[in-house]
């Protein structure tokens, strides 16, 4: 016989054992039955069966034949057959959990660098614009990206809250070095009292709402994404490891090792019977299915409306941007301001200081300015998309989980005779049930009873979490935010995509966003140290020219061209 023939020629003979096993009366030896035994279950062979013998204190593998098992062994083999399927349940839902753990631990670490990056580019404006300011400033900066960070992942923050916090920290610094420059500082007394007064005072005009709207916008719908990912983890984690009743648990047992007290080592569940019994044992897994299609349909809809003003990564890397805006409008603003100011704290009381230097650190900076180059491949919305249509796949994972545990696993091949509970037959004759609870009323191989608390508590979660994902996901014309304030709840109707109070265009003013290059208009024999900004108003035109910066802006930089954008020389 030759390489090709030999395994054909194989087959042949182990059907022919398998049909030939059937049709004897039991087999003579116990031997291959204790050497199973022993390896699968490390037991010990001592008090094993060497030979078939009656069997009258079985519970499950009751049979007319001479048995090769004990009543130890069945308890045994009942234990090792809830094992093997949480094993194969396990091997089924890896590659899901793979997939969303996977992608969950890439979204944090995403997230952080995100965050690291506007905390660089925010300390960069400060450092290269504001340098008198921008050591004052480095906490204020600090504390407000962790903020974002805590509040992303998880933690009971307000972003309003640390919105205002940040403002209220800067109003100081910009009325002490833009509006009421010097060589002295004020006492911080009197700094906190002009603290105090920004909220009344609005010195950056409608900015700190623009930028809370803005946060709102993006961050919960990335918080409540992250949130998601974990609960799915959840789910899977709490499948793997379901627990198996009494009449579920017996007729694994029957399924899987039965077989084996017969002397049918080799022997495999028919296709109908496996599928009875596995959709028994899962019936209760099989009714998450729906739910589950909801949350992936869900996080698809909240991952496509994550975009523009909702993309959180559009928000943190361009919040520097509506950080200058909004000293610029203090400073442009200052005469009024200074009044108003000096009505609620009284004149300051001057006392002789030194401005602190900028002492950015320059491998910060190139880093922060090197990663504005990414190219969109890389981008956070580009990865969920990728993510996302991996999850598709997955939408019916509950549904179809048994078929395709005794598809892939458990069950004999299609005409390959088979163990159907009782004997090895060419094919299974009893009626297959569907999945589901309400599909077991007939199941002729598995009494399904009651309701399983663990997966009723899972369903739960997903409901919550779907409504969650539902609720922040911006519809086509109108996205109703329910956003927790401190005084309790808060709705925001946004319009399509952008409005003018993020920025994106002006309504009456003419004033249109765009994002301009430094090399696109730079002279050839203009160095950086001598870049010039215009900013054009109703008014007129107002040119200004920086002096030397902490550090040269790289080609990489950008700059707003919408609002003011000025850099005044005395501040260095």
């Amino acid at each position: 016989m030759d390489a090709q023939t030999w395994p054909v020629g194989f087959r042949c003979l182990l059907l022919l054992a398998l049909v030939g096993s059937a049709r004897s009366e039991g087999v003579q030896t116990c031997e291959e039955v204790r050497k199973l035994f022993q390896w699968r279950l490390v037991g010990a062979v001592k008090g094993l069966p060497d030979s078939p013998r009656a069997g009258p204190d079985l519970q499950v593998c009751i049979s007319k034949k001479p048995t090769c098992c004990t009543r130890k062994m069945e308890e045994r083999y009942q234990i090792a057959a809830r094992q093997d399927m949480q094993q194969v349940l396990q091997t089924s839902s890896s590659t899901l959990k793979f997939l969303i753990s996977r992608n969950a631990a890439v979204f944090q670490e995403t997230l952080e660098t995100l965050i690291r990056q506007a905390e660089n580019y925010t300390s960069i404006l400060f450092c290269n614009t504001y340098r008198n300011m921008a050591l004052e400033a480095a906490t204020s900066i600090q504390e407000f990206f962790t903020d974002v960070g805590l509040y992303l992942f998880g933690a009971d923050v307000n972003h309003e809250e640390f919105v205002n916090r940040f403002f209220d920290s800067l109003f100081p610094l910009v009325y002490n070095h833009l509006i009421n420059p010097g060589v002295t500082d004020s006492s911080l007394e009197y700094s906190e009292c002009i603290r105090m007064a920004r909220r009344d005072v609005s010195p950056f005009g409608n900015i700190p709402k623009r930028i809370m709207g803005q946060m709102g916008r993006s961050l919960l719908p990335s918080r409540t994404f992250l949130q998601a990912l974990n609960l799915g983890i959840e789910v899977i984690n709490t499948t793997d490891y379901v627990h198996f009743s009494k009449e579920c648990s017996r007729a694994l047992l029957r399924m899987k090792y039965c077989p084996h007290c017969q002397g049918l080592t080799l022997s495999k569940p028919c296709m109908g019977y496996c599928l009875n019994i596995v959709r028994g044992c899962l019936a209760h897994m099989a009714d998450l299915n729906p739910h589950w299609h909801a949350y992936i349909r869900s996080l698809e809809e909240l991952s496509d409306a994550m975009h523009g003003t909702y993309d959180i990564e559009h928000v943190l890397l361009n919040f520097h941007l509506l950080v200058n805006d909004a000293v610029i409008q203090a400073h442009l603003n200052g005469q009024k301001l200074s009044e108003q100011v000096n009505k609620i704290c009284g004149r300051p009381v001057r006392t002789p200081t030194q401005s602190p230097h900028c002492s950015f650190d320059q491998n910060k900076e190139k880093h922060g300015m090197k990663m504005a180059t990414r190219n969109g491949e890389e981008t956070l919305a580009s990865r969920r998309k990728e993510f996302i249509n991996s999850l598709r796949l997955y939408r019916s994972f509950y549904g179809g989980l048994a078929d395709q545990l005794c598809v892939n696993e458990l069950a004999a091949a299609e005409g390959v005779p088979c163990w159907n509970g009782e004997d090895i037959v060419k094919s299974y004759t009893q009626r297959v049930v569907g999945n589901g609870i309400k599909a077991q009323s007939g199941n002729p191989e598995v009494k399904v009873r009651g309701t399983d608390p663990v997966i009723n508590q899972i369903i739960d979660k997903l409901k919550h979490v779907i409504q969650l994902l539902q609720g922040r996901s911006p519809k086509p014309d109108k996205w109703e935010l329910l956003q927790l304030g401190s005084g309790g709840g808060m709705a925001e109707q946004v319009s399509g995509d952008c409005d003018d109070e993020d920025g994106c265009g002006g309504s009456g003013s003419g004033e249109v966003k765009r994002t301009l290059r430094i090399t696109d208009w730079m002279p050839d024999d203009m160095n950086f140290s001598d870049v010039k900004q215009i900013h054009q108003t109703g008014s007129g035109k107002t040119l200004d020219t920086t002096g030397a910066g902490c550090a040269a802006a790289t080609e990489s930089m950008t700059f707003t061209m919408m609002g003011v954008v000025m850099l005044l020389p005395w501040l260095w």
